[in-house]
């Protein structure tokens, strides 16, 4: 069995495919499970049921929330969690998604003003509202960071997203949406669903390597203010190591938590079903 239970698409966040060239190359790759977890957005998740029903793919709702995580003496940072298996219609989680799609749309356009003082100092011509127009014809979901990297790109300011990065973006970002676990977590019960630590030690994203790189560490913090909250983790993900994914399986056994796994697949390339994961992650939602 061939399982994918993090996807993005254009449709709703910042994939490379729509959720129609998402449900293509999943039939064509054989994939039986899938689910696409679009950033802060379930825009395409009404298609999606659909589309699954059309090419015969069992299907799970979902989405990854951006949740802004702070403990005790740890400091605060920004942590993903996955959302299964609600109830699309769901009003308070269509009408805070609309809220926090606002806030994105309002973020981008600060960002862009903290660029235009970058650029100022290095006498590039300043963005205006024509370029943020142009930027958002070639989204179809929420405009985001890497879509203004795109634009930087084709605008010859940067060679690649990397640079836009290193050098723009990270020093002019916005906060986003101050989105706390708990009302994350209650959102996604309330609507019937299921709530997931995403890729907890994901060396290149958002992480608690942002607060340690020491597995035990990382479930000591889950354990001490995640549990209450949570029903599972991302075991599996395209950029886990051996020792992480055994690690989290243990202490997912250990606390009987929900375990799941999926590429994390943007299309930049096509990782879509790559991951090795055990048909149990889909007996857990089948069942």
């Amino acid at each position: 069995m061939k399982i994918d239970l993090h996807i993005h698409t254009s449709t709703g966040s910042d994939g490379n495919l729509t959720v129609e060239g998402v449900f293509k190359e999943a039939k064509q790759r054989k994939l039986d499970l899938i689910s696409v977890t679009d950033h802060d957005s379930i825009a395409a998740q009404e298609r999606a049921v659909a589309l699954a029903r059309d090419h015969g793919i069992d299907y799970i709702t979902g989405v990854e929330l951006n949740v802004t995580f702070s403990y005790p003496g740890g400091g605060s940072i920004s942590l993903d969690f996955l959302g299964y298996n609600f109830d699309i219609k769901n009003r308070a989680l269509n009408d805070k998604l609309q809220l926090m799609r606002q806030h994105r749309e309002d973020r981008a356009c600060r960002i862009l003003e903290n660029l235009n003082t970058e650029f100022a100092k290095e006498d590039i011509p300043g963005l205006t509202m024509e370029d943020l127009e142009q930027m958002q014809e070639g989204v179809d979901g929420a405009l985001g960071r890497p879509h203004i990297a795109d634009y930087l790109i084709k605008r010859g300011i940067v060679s690649d997203r990397q640079e836009a990065f290193d050098k723009y973006l990270v020093r002019c970002d916005v906060p986003k949406y101050p989105l706390l676990l708990a009302e994350a977590s209650e959102l996604i019960k309330n609507a019937g669903g299921k709530i997931v630590l995403a890729h907890p030690n994901d060396p290149n994203g958002t992480s608690l390597i942002g607060l340690t790189s020491d597995l035990t560490e990382q479930t000591r913090i889950i354990e001490e203010h995640m549990l209450e909250f949570i029903d599972g983790v991302e075991c599996w993900h395209s950029r886990n190591d051996a020792e992480t994914t055994e690690h989290y399986i243990g202490f997912c056994q250990k606390h009987g938590l929900l375990m799941t796994g999926g590429s994390d697949c943007h299309q930049k390339p096509v990782i879509l079903g790559t991951v090795d994961i055990p048909d149990f992650v889909a007996e857990q939602f089948m069942g």
